[in-house]
């Protein structure tokens, strides 16, 4: 039997270039949190392209509205008590920086993971044919290739995928919110 969970909230917002790891990683956490029985939410970088921000491009504008739009629903939930977990790719640090100060302004915790996968990496993995695509001419602006990616400066985790299998990467996660008293 678990015990009763708390009802603090936090965003835990997963970094990346794409094919890093970041959904594989936000699955097996979130499935330890709710194990243990805590509210959690993830919030897919994919789906939320497709629904809440349906529409919009890949220009570093409308990248930027893409993540504060994640980043105001992951920061309303967390508020209201859920761990919101956040896997999306998010490539610009004044676009999360923007979100990281908009859960400091509420007092809802935020704890920034970066999935610090080689693109090398992340390209023999190609779990979408992005790096195929962009590598055949058929998709440009592609992140960490054609694209940038800034890295964060300051995360609370760094995460080296091609290191370690995707549950020990989930448990260095939970480490960390378990150390701001937070699980």
């Amino acid at each position: 039997m678990t015990d009763k969970p708390r009802t603090q909230g936090a965003t835990v917002w997963l970094t990346g270039l794409p094919s890093a790891g970041k959904t594989t990683i936000a699955r097996f956490l979130s499935d330890r949190l709710r194990a243990e029985g805590h509210r959690v939410e993830v919030l897919d970088g994919d789906e939320i392209r497709r629904f809440l921000s349906a529409g919009l491009g890949f220009s570093r504008a409308d990248r930027h509205i893409n993540v504060q739009r994640v980043g105001l629903v992951s920061e309303v939930l967390a508020r209201n008590g859920v761990l919101s977990v956040v896997p999306v790719i998010a490539p610009y640090a004044d676009s999360r920086e923007a979100v990281r100060l908009r859960h400091e302004k509420s007092g809802t915790p935020y704890v920034e993971v970066h999935v610090a996968t080689p693109v090398e990496v992340c390209r023999e993995r190609d779990v979408k044919g992005l790096y195929a695509r962009q590598a055949a001419g058929a998709l440009t602006g592609l992140t960490g290739v054609d694209d940038p990616y800034e890295a964060p400066v300051d995360p609370e985790l760094v995460l080296t995928t091609q290191d370690r299998i995707p549950p020990d990467s989930a448990d260095a996660v939970y480490a960390v919110l378990a150390g701001r008293g937070l699980v």
